[in-house]
């Protein structure tokens, strides 16, 4: 395991624009470590001058990347794969340092962008069109195409799965790609982009913006030639960036807020039930789209449930994402607030802390954005927490007596991305997971996203698709041509 002493690796700290590493016009920004509020390095910073020439390089290239031979196309996103998984503990060492998370589960996230990277290769050999049947004289032909530029813009919290989750179909199907990463966290997107210039992706294929987000987004929302906007971060954001995309009437996918309900019937295996959320919660601090925010437990197997819980979450360790431990900082000082709020109001409005609750100061936590995992008990609609989402280590407890009321309870949100429940009984299996308003259902599980599957919400977390044969055909247009042959 890494120290708390180890050091940046080289790493380029420019744009990436047409196949060229290049300053920003902009005032460079800093990169700093969220355990130590140290400084890494100073990254150069773009505006719209740079997101146009951006955009007209991933222009100009895509005829030529479209057009290229499949198998050569496939080869080298193969070759993207292979190259990330040879340097996996180099880049799961940059996404500790700028982000925080420890490095085992950094490496753990690299690992997913291996997968993704092979699997949407693949999956560009099965872009299927379709023949109708047609009169005689005729025929109709469904073509699925490219759809052309694409500007995508990721989050912070998983700031290398979410660039390869976005690129890899896209340029699998035949597609170019601007790329603005989250302020906080353009290391790990350029230590991705070094390997598609090191691998020979062609000049303009993949192209690399850092800087504004209101500047970098608005230009690309405002352009005619992307024609496909994809965005994962909060609501807010995306419907800001869904009505601006609407000018240009462009194709989105966007993976925006979540508020999971995690639900544990009086038939459930505690045990089990206690293991899937102490890992789900506190995988990177709680600071996910998908983490159980509001957990609804039967009053029957309650006691149980909150000793068992006691004593797993007792066992959470925290501290720099550079040593052994469970769980890394928080992103930002910002992020702390946001939760001692949302604690505090539910504590006066009558909900009672088992464990955490405050910020951690002392020590080796001194200098950093450091929370105590946490539980409240006799959490209400009331509160706050009921309805915002929470991204930290927060598990809000909500008793409930019968099926029906807790479907209810669990529904009455305007998210509705991922969502758990645990039962042995395959009847209400069936029944529960139909009910759930959630784009996304764990049963008796957690792992709820995968390469093979489709990822995404309903209601205000989002349209669209990422992941498996629906991801890539967000990237796809269907062209229908009908042919009537001469006499």
């Amino acid at each position: 395991m890494a120290n708390t002493q180890a050091k940046l690796p080289e790493i380029q700290t420019g744009l990436y624009i047409n196949g060229q590493w290049v300053e920003g016009s902009l005032e460079k920004k800093a990169v700093n470590n969220p355990a130590t509020k140290e400084e890494l390095i100073q990254v150069s910073q773009g505006g719209e001058t740079e997101t146009l020439k951006a955009i007209q390089a991933a222009k100009e290239a895509f005829p030529k990347w479209s057009g290229m031979e499949l198998a050569d196309r496939v080869k080298l996103i193969h070759a993207i794969a292979d190259k990330i998984e040879e340097k996996a503990d180099q880049l799961a060492l940059i996404m500790t340092l700028e982000q925080g998370k420890p490095v085992k589960e950094a490496k753990g996230e690299i690992l997913t962008n291996i997968q993704n990277l092979h699997w949407n290769a693949e999956e560009a050999r099965r872009i299927y069109g379709e023949t109708i049947p047609a009169p005689n004289q005729h025929k109709y032909e469904v073509k699925k195409q490219p759809v052309g530029v694409v500007g995508a813009i990721t989050p912070w919290n998983f700031p290398s799965n979410m660039i390869v989750r976005k690129i890899a179909p896209a340029i699998a199907a035949g597609c170019t790609v601007i790329l603005k990463p989250a302020s906080s966290t353009p290391l790990s997107a350029i230590a991705i982009f070094e390997i598609f210039h090191e691998v020979g992706l062609p000049a303009g294929v993949a192209n690399l913006v850092i800087g504004p987000s209101k500047e970098i987004g608005k230009t690309l929302t405002d352009s005619d030639d992307v024609r496909k906007l994809t965005f994962t971060g909060s609501t807010e954001v995306g419907k800001m960036l869904y009505e601006q995309s609407a000018q240009t009437m462009k194709k989105i996918s966007f993976e925006l807020g979540g508020h999971a309900p995690f639900i544990i019937f009086d038939d459930a295996d505690v045990d089990q039930a206690v293991d899937g959320l102490v890992a789900m919660k506190f995988r990177n601090n709680g600071q996910a789209c998908t983490s159980p925010n509001r957990i609804f437990v039967s009053k029957a197997v309650k006691k149980e449930f909150v000793e068992k819980l006691e004593a797993a979450v007792g066992k959470v360790t925290v501290g720099n994402g550079l040593t052994d431990v469970m769980v890394g900082p928080l992103i930002d000082g910002e992020a702390i607030e946001t939760i001692q709020a949302q604690v505090d109001d539910a504590k006066t409005k009558g909900a009672t802390v088992l464990a955490g609750g405050e910020r951690l100061t002392e020590g080796d936590y001194a200098n950093g954005y450091f929370y105590a995992p946490t539980i409240l008990d006799g959490v209400t609609t009331e509160m706050d927490i009921f309805y915002e989402e929470t991204f930290g280590p927060v598990i809000p407890l909500i008793d409930f007596d019968d099926e029906d009321e807790v479907i209810k309870m669990a529904n009455d949100s305007i998210f509705g991305l991922a969502s758990y429940f645990f039962t042995s009984d395959l009847k209400r299996a069936e029944k529960v997971s139909g009910a759930l308003e959630y784009g996304l259902v764990g049963v008796n599980n957690t792992a709820i996203s995968t390469s093979e599957a489709p990822f995404g919400g309903v209601k205000h977390s989002g349209v669209g698709r990422e992941n498996g044969s629906y991801g890539i055909q967000e990237f796809l247009e269907v062209k229908f041509v009908h042919t009537k042959y001469l006499d």
